[in-house]
């Protein structure tokens, strides 16, 4: 069975920081790029990072402040978030993408989110 797990959400104080966590079970990580999108209240989901054995993608957004990671022995992928701002605030999920340096889009399976709430 497929699963994705997120960890790491909390609540934050403007400029803090966050280290998301994406454990994924029932399938081989290595195989997969990996994407880290989030949802605020209100809006469209929107990719955040994403990152395959060769190449990222990070939106506007997220360009010097997030950094994202994977370990495939442990089947792990990892979002550290720095100097959050309250625009930042969201439900954020972990999937499986297709990806290039210059885009990534959703592909089928995705975890149940964890929630990041910086104020101001």
């Amino acid at each position: 069975q497929v699963q994705l797990v997120e960890s790491g959400g909390g609540y934050v104080q403007f400029g803090g920081s966050l280290r998301l966590s994406c454990v994924a079970s029932g399938f081989t990580l290595e195989n997969y790029a990996i994407g880290w999108f989030r949802q605020a209240p209100g809006k469209k989901r929107e990719g955040v990072s994403c990152i395959s054995n060769d190449d990222t993608w990070q939106a506007d957004s997220a360009k010097g402040r997030f950094t994202i990671s994977r370990d495939n022995a442990k089947n792990m992928v990892f979002l550290q978030m720095n100097n959050l701002k309250p625009e930042d605030t969201a439900v954020y999920y972990c999937g499986t993408v297709g990806m290039t340096s210059r885009w990534c889009v959703e592909y089928d399976w995705w975890g149940q989110g964890t929630q990041v709430t910086v104020s101001s």
